[in-house]
């Protein structure tokens, strides 16, 4: 899952992005409202965690100009009254969380959203003897855990989600990793190369020539 966080308290925005990389997550950072729409509109996120009292360009005005982007947008406010969480969601929001908030709630509504912003899938991804549960974070193969790192764990879930379909390594870089992985280095690769060992025989993800990975 890919995150943008828009947060203008710096500390706040970075711890919280830090918790939810913990989390297998892939998440950029932004400080105000006009690098928020320029981000969301050349990346692919499944979730915008909105700030509303942002200065210069105002969260509400942010939300209303991503009418019809694919990402749901999390609103965070200091504000928590009902008259507020309805505005927000009036203004186009998905959801509404007021700080202060636990961050356990946060990363399951930021899940739950996740799970609208693609098409329907199951809540637990299976192929063969495979099983993969996003929400446990436990992956499985004939009923035996896989000690996965959050990012092999990531390119698993990105390649049983696609139901067979080929998923590029450049779609693989955007969508598991943030915005300083390297473009040019081989980290889809190695992490792929991993992942094989990992899941052992017979081997499930195949590589399908200058087009990338299915399984």
């Amino acid at each position: 899952m890919k995150v943008l966080v828009v947060e203008d308290h710096e500390e706040l925005a970075r711890t919280v992005a830090a918790g939810l990389r913990r989390e297998g997550m892939a998440v950029d950072v932004v400080f105000d409202g006009a690098d928020a729409l320029e981000r969301a509109l050349i990346n692919h996120y499944d979730v915008i965690l909105l700030d509303r009292d942002l200065p210069g360009l105002h969260g509400d005005d942010v939300c209303r100009a991503l009418a019809g982007h694919p990402a749901r947008v999390l609103m965070l406010t200091a504000a928590g009254t009902i008259e507020d969480k309805v505005s927000g969601l009036d203004v186009g929001a998905d959801d509404y969380l007021a700080k202060p908030f636990a961050f356990a709630e946060l990363v399951a509504r930021i899940r739950a959203l996740g799970r609208r912003s693609t098409s329907a899938l199951p809540p637990v991804l299976v192929h063969g003897s495979l099983r993969l549960d996003p929400a446990t974070r436990v992956a499985t193969r004939d009923g035996r855990r896989l000690a996965l790192s959050p990012k092999e764990f990531a390119v698993l879930e990105l390649l049983l989600a696609a139901r067979g379909a080929v998923v590029s390594a450049e779609q693989l870089l955007e969508r598991a990793w943030d915005e300083y992985a390297d473009p040019f280095s081989q980290t889809v690769k190695v992490t792929v190369s991993r992942l094989r060992r990992k899941l052992g025989d017979p081997p499930l993800i195949e590589t399908v020539a200058q087009a990338g990975y299915r399984i």
